[in-house]
């Protein structure tokens, strides 16, 4: 008898999905290719991601909120509005760097042009609010629900091919293998499946390199504190003790097959900053660019995509952790409903 859904992919896409699986009685195993799900690049402040109100709704909505905002590194109440201190760019003769009030790629908000008073619609309700989170404090919390729920989770097993005939899937793990009704894709941007049923990933090519490093700086004082545009890019100083980003407007020049190293990386801040800043030591280090490629089709037969496994894009703004929630909320009950029956399978083209 085959299984109603295996999922590659045990990360937060993965796990939200199936969890939302598990609340229609589908049965459903989770092959993730990691032994150990920590990592120093998803934990504290390094893995950091802010979560936007549709997916702190859809927390909310599954009971979860309580747990993900006890775990955030930073929450903040409906209501509350942060006041972070930012760097001005470098042409501005302004001395006073405005109030902070988001950001998007760099782009800064200055809430004091913005007038709250003219708000039309407010969203009621404890999912009003806003979060810091990190990506193995969510998923160990997914991780945990999944099991609670049924949920069979495989570490260790990487998803190698499969076999779809048109009635089932055939998944392959290793020297395993698996029969499914469904198969879904949720293995992140360098997607094993996407590749082995050949989608189309249509999208652009990128224009910049981005850092995000975990460092000791020998003289601090030489960099300004907050987010601070320069003509060769931008670099976030001083918000979290430790942590340094920067984006190069480099052409996606970096070789990002190559290892990020101490003095590659002070040459590189020294270079957008326009300081002689010195990183007395790398703790951990990794490197991002801004292309952008999404999956032409979601699906292919009884194959599904999901998070950044169907579309990868920069990190600005925490888009994949919550656009890929959003897919895993948007596909359970589609292909819980198409495998009940109770909908026709044109719905998960949807």
């Amino acid at each position: 008898m085959p299984l109603d859904v295996v999922i590659a992919g045990g990360g937060p896409v993965g796990l939200f999905l199936a969890c939302e699986l598990r609340l229609a009685g589908i049965s459903v195993l989770v092959l993730e290719r990691r032994q150990d799900p920590h990592s120093p690049l998803k934990a504290g402040w390094m893995g950091m991601r802010g979560l936007n109100l549709p997916s702190i709704e859809a927390l909310y909505r599954r009971g979860l909120l309580d747990a993900v905002r006890d775990a955030s590194l930073g929450w903040m109440s409906a209501g509350g509005r942060p006041e972070i201190e930012m760097g001005a760019p470098e042409d501005s003769k302004s001395t006073l760097a405005p109030r902070f009030a988001g950001h998007f790629a760099g782009i800064m908000l200055d809430a004091g042009k913005i007038d709250f008073s003219r708000q039309k619609y407010t969203i009621p309700g404890p999912s009003a609010s806003g979060g810091i989170v990190n990506l193995e404090g969510i998923e160990s919390l997914l991780a945990e629900r999944a099991t609670q729920m049924g949920v069979e989770l495989r570490r260790g097993m990487a998803v190698t091919g499969f076999v779809d005939d048109g009635d089932e899937v055939t998944v392959l793990a290793g020297e395993q293998s698996f029969r499914t009704q469904w198969l879904v894709g949720c293995d992140g941007g360098r997607s094993a499946v996407r590749k082995h049923a050949g989608f189309e990933f249509a999208g652009t090519d990128p224009e910049l390199t981005g850092y995000v490093a975990s460092v000791e700086l020998a003289d601090p004082e030489k960099l300004r504190t907050g987010f601070n545009l320069t003509k060769a890019g931008m670099y976030v100083n001083g918000l979290v003790p430790g942590r340094i980003g920067v984006v190069e407007f480099d052409g996606a020049g970096f070789d990002r097959a190559k290892s990020i190293t101490r003095d590659s990386l002070q040459e590189i801040l020294r270079r957008v900053s326009g300081t002689n800043v010195t990183i007395s030591a790398l703790h951990v280090a990794s490197s991002y660019t801004d292309r952008a490629r999404q999956a032409t089709t979601y699906r292919k037969g009884r194959v599904l995509l999901a998070g950044d496994a169907a579309h990868v894009h920069s990190p600005f703004g925490g888009q994949g952790l919550n656009t890929g929630l959003g897919d895993a909320m948007n596909l359970g009950w589609k292909l819980a409903a198409t495998i009940q029956g109770w909908a026709p399978r044109s719905l998960l083209d949807t």
